[in-house]
Order: structure tokens, then sequence, then C-alpha cells
């Protein structure tokens, strides 16, 4: 897409969609406000490429935030998709399929003895923390300020003023009592760890973390910081839950854990395994996982929970995964040559800039960096950002629109949509370097 290509159509439906849906669309991020623009309306996608309703065509680095690590409309998981719909859309009952699902899952990640389907990630670690305290009789949580583990009241907190303190609620319409057991702790601290474990130890029922966090943008675990979590929560009889919704199947087949070597109690899941449809998974050993219900005390049900249209697209994209066990590597180089060429094109331009990588996952940071916890992401220069997104959106490139989101290759992205994506970035950064010029000092933090 050429620059001042119109937009308009997508004007037209936010105009539309603001009047009948809150702030015009169903989840905040899409509103595009972080980067200062109205949102676009997306009405088709295919490979590594989405098509906007003014027809725009773009290299595509959202992938549904995650699940279409074989780019978007697959033939194999549309096929699966087809044929489920033909037996029927929701049973409410239990199906065959849901069983093949679960095996996938559990013999890819070996953690996982036993597995619950149910419909979101949020549904997912709501689920985990209400089992962890179920199984363990205890109350507290700990979390780390910066990851998200989605709308679930108790997570949904921010920082106090302390190193490690009792969270507040992030959002009106949750009571101080519903975050009043939950600990914030910054990420990649191991002091600040054992400063908690070592005041609450005996109370705490379990500690969440994304083990590479997407949703401060892309921060991964310093040497030895989850290695030092599994150690304290094994100490104290604490369930130690991973949250990989983002990262299960997207960074390694199965799951991080493998890669980093460690085992948790219990693991979320999303994204991916429902092959770009709503769905969720909890799961773990099988001595906590015997306590949800109808086999233990630990309440948790839905209607549309291994719906069958969604694990049929899980299915076929768990398995066209596993048929390619070179795919991973070939991310990997991908998403790396894409990160070095973006940091060189920006140091070229003169703008400072962090580029963190885990994987098939990116950020670009408009700060010196190193980026690696809530703080230091949050020193990120978010106008420059709002003027790089825009600069790359015209030149037919569509990124995470926000500073704080991750970035996500695919299988279908090509060498040639790297090369345009870096054709676009030196012309985007060289925006970004003339806007500070035009207004010197001019930073968001």
């Amino acid at each position: 897409m050429s620059p001042s290509r119109s937009r308009s159509r997508s004007k037209e439906l936010y105009e539309r969609a603001r009047l009948l849906i809150p702030g015009g669309v169903n989840s905040p991020v899409r509103a595009f406000r972080a980067v200062g623009i109205d949102p676009l309306f997306l009405a088709s996608g295919r490979g590594s490429q989405v098509t906007d309703a003014d027809g725009n065509r773009y290299i595509d680095y959202i992938g549904g935030w995650g699940p279409h690590i074989l780019g978007h409309s697959h033939p194999a998981i549309q096929r699966a998709i087809r044929e489920a719909l033909k037996r029927g859309t929701s049973f409410g009952a239990a199906t065959e399929a849901e069983i093949d699902l679960a095996r996938l899952i559990c013999d890819a990640i070996p953690s996982i003895e036993k597995v619950r389907l149910v419909n979101s990630g949020t549904e997912a670690t709501m689920s985990a923390v209400r089992l962890a305290r179920g199984f363990t009789g205890r109350s507290l949580l700990v979390k780390f300020i910066g990851c998200y583990h989605g709308h679930v009241d108790s997570l949904l907190v921010k920082a106090g003023s302390g190193v490690t303190t009792f969270a507040l609620p992030e959002s009106a319409g949750v009571p101080a009592e519903f975050t009043g057991l939950t600990l914030a702790v910054p990420f990649n601290n191991p002091d600040a760890l054992r400063e908690v474990f070592s005041a609450h130890g005996e109370k705490i029922a379990a500690v969440i973390v994304e083990p590479v966090v997407g949703n401060m943008g892309c921060v991964p675990p310093a040497d030895g910081f989850l290695e030092t979590l599994r150690e304290l929560t094994s100490r104290a009889g604490a369930v130690l839950i991973l949250d990989e919704v983002m990262t299960g199947f997207r960074l390694a087949y199965g799951g991080v854990q493998g890669s980093y070597g460690i085992r948790p109690d219990l693991t979320t899941l999303g994204k991916i395994i429902g092959g770009g449809l709503p769905v969720g998974a909890y799961g773990g050993r099988a001595e906590i996982m015997d306590t949800v219900a109808p086999e233990g005390p630990v309440y948790q049900a839905g209607t549309l929970s291994g719906n069958p249209l969604a694990v049929a697209a899980g299915i076929a994209a768990l398995e066209e995964l596993r048929r390619q066990p070179g795919l991973y590597a070939e991310l990997d180089d991908r998403t790396e040559a894409l990160g070095e060429g973006l940091a060189e094109s920006a140091r070229k331009a003169g703008v400072e800039v962090c580029v963190n990588r885990a994987g098939s996952m990116f950020t670009v940071f408009f700060t010196p960096g190193p980026v690696t916890d809530f703080d230091t992401a949050s020193a990120a220069d978010r106008d420059a950002f709002a003027c790089y997104f825009q600069a790359m959106l015209e030149r037919g490139v569509l990124l995470p629109p926000s500073q704080f989101e991750a970035a996500f290759v695919s299988a279908a992205h090509t060498d040639r949509d790297v090369e345009r994506t870096l054709r676009a970035a030196k012309q985007a950064f060289k925006a970004v370097a003339r806007r500070r010029k035009a207004k010197p000092g001019n930073r968001a933090g």
C-alpha cells in the first residue's frame, strides 16, 4: 500500500460501531488509541497478509495475537472446521474429538497429565487460580507486575508502593477486597521473590507467571529467574502456574517450559490450541486436576467448553505443527533476521531502540534498553512508537497497535515479506527522527 491510501470505509464502520459498541470495539487495544489514529476494520486474511474494509493489504504481525502461527486461513484448519460444521456446531455433551485434543496436549507437554478445556485464556487462568487455592487450602496469590492473565478480578491489578506489595485494583468495578489477596512482584527480580516468600510463604497458594512476557511487549526471563521461582514454590508447597496462553505451541511445540527446563504444577493454554477459534485449557499434575468437579470439590463448568468447531481447528493446527519439526527453527531464524534488520535500520536513522525477541515473538521498544521488566518497558517513548506504527501502516505493514504488545511472525511470512518490512522500517525510523528533531525532548514515558 502506498502512503495516503484511503481508509474511509474503516472510518465509516468505526462511526457506526461507536453508536452500538462501547468505544466502537469489542476489546480495547483494537481502538488504536495508543497509536493516535482511528482503528482499522479488517475484512479478510490469507497467509501472511490481511486486507482491510477499504481493500488495502498489509503484511500482518498481529496474527490474531499469536494463534495464526501457520498463517491466516490455513487450508488444513479450514478443512477441519468445514468437516466439523457438517456434524454440528455445539452439543453440550462430550465428544470423541475432545479426547483427541487432550491427548495431543498431554503428549506434547510432559507436565500436563490431565487437562480441562475451556473457552478462553481468561477462563483458563481464572480456573487455574481457583484450583490452586482449592488444592492447597491457602489464599494468597503472587503475580508479576506487567504480566497480563486475562480480565479476572483478582488478576487485574497494579502494584502498590512497595517492592513486594499487596495489589490494588487496576479497573473500576473491581473491589479492593477482590485483589486484597494478590501480591504483585517485579518480573525478573529474584530478590523480590525471595522477600515475598520469606514474609508469606506458608500462605501462598500459587504463583502465576508468563514465562516469556508478551503483554508489556516481549520480555524474556533473565537467566535463572524461572529456576528460582520453581525452587521457591516447591519449598513453600505453593502451586506454580505457567501462563502459556500466548507462548504454548507458539515458541516451541508444547511450550517454552521444555526449553527452559521448568516443570510447573499447572499450565494454562489458549490461542493456538483452537487454531484461531475461541478456546482455552488448564492442566497439570493429576493429583491437582483430580480435585476439579465432578471428580473433586473445585467447581468449574462451561456450556461451550470443548466446542466441536474449536476442537477440530485445534487438532488440525497441532497436528500440522507436529508434522513440521523444523518449523520452529525456521521461525526463529526469520524473526532473528527481522529483529536485527530493524535494530540496524533504527541505528542508521539515529533512533535508539531495544529489540526484544523470543522465538517468533518480538517488540521494538523506543528506549535504549535493556527492557527486562515493567519499569524499563514503561520508559519507552510512546509518541515515537505511534509515529513508527503510522509510518509502517502507510507502507503496508500492520503491527500491534501498542508499544506494549508483542508482534508475531508466522510460517507464512516469507523472506520477501521480511525485506518489504525492513524497507518500510527504514522510512518509518526516519519519520521518527524527523519528528524528534521537530519537537526536541518530546517523549512520553
